[in-house]
């Protein structure tokens, strides 16, 4: 008689674990499934090392990680206008390079790179240096070196003089990035390729334009977004101050 009673008791116990155990679990299902609806199989904790990467629907591809792009700074310009060597210049006491670097560094991509014709001076040594194919086509020649040369699947591509660009809007242009498909903002009929993440399979149409005659990057970004390669982000009226460059003496007088 007790032997029963230790059996039904001791099944009653395992059906009672059992329970609270499926109610753990199911509690648990339904919590992943409000943070990302319809992607059950995607909603455990995000890696840190993400940024935005969750799709919002079963149709949009998975964004791209942070630990998946590159940056490149584009110095290679001659600086005509400006009569110097434009990455040099003081701005608010720092030189240009060194801001344009630090914004970079806050984005903590897999590798830095520096695009210019000779490897400058001024260049870090954590920072590896691209040189632009002769002869050069002032940005586009650097563009094409550093998605040839980047190791990752997305680059960032930052002119070196564009002082009031921020980290919140370049880290923003990187979330939108999608497996290959890149980010480029425009503002009205105008794209603007020297702050913009590039996938590292148009490569091909990069070097393509480099055999041509048409070297302007306005040229390429509208062949690259009609061939679905590039999605454009429209700036907002308040954020214009942030691709504004520094080319003549007189755009350092307005700072």
């Amino acid at each position: 008689m007790l032997l029963d009673e230790r059996c039904i008791r001791a099944r009653r116990e395992g059906i009672f674990e059992r329970t609270r155990r499926s109610a753990r679990e199911n509690s648990q299902r339904r919590q992943a499934a409000l943070k990302f609806p319809g992607h059950p199989e995607r909603s455990r904790e995000i890696p840190r090392n993400y940024l935005e990467v969750m799709p919002r629907d079963s149709s949009t591809p998975l964004r791209v990680a942070r630990n998946d792009i590159s940056a490149v700074l584009l110095a290679g310009g001659e600086s005509r206008r400006m009569g110097k060597d434009k990455a040099t210049l003081l701005v608010r006491g720092t030189s240009l390079w060194q801001i344009q670097l630090d914004l970079l560094r806050k984005l903590e991509p897999t590798e830095i790179l520096v695009s210019a014709r000779t490897d400058p001076v001024w260049r870090p040594a954590d920072v590896q240096f691209v040189a632009d194919d002769p002869p050069s086509r002032g940005p586009l020649s650097g563009l094409a070196a550093s998605l040839a040369h980047t190791r990752t699947n997305h680059l960032l591509a930052l002119a070196i003089d564009m002082p009031f660009m921020n980290e919140k809007y370049l880290a923003s242009l990187c979330s939108q990035a999608e497996l290959g498909r890149g980010v480029i903002a425009k503002i009205e009929d105008r794209f603007e390729p020297l702050a913009a993440v590039y996938p590292r399979e148009v490569v091909a149409n990069v070097q393509s334009a480099l055999l041509g005659t048409d070297f302007s990057l306005q040229t390429l970004a509208s062949r690259l977004v009609a061939a679905g390669k590039l999605q454009v982000m429209p700036v907002m009226s308040q954020e214009r101050k942030l691709f504004l460059s520094v080319n003549e003496q007189a755009d350092l007088a307005a700072l």
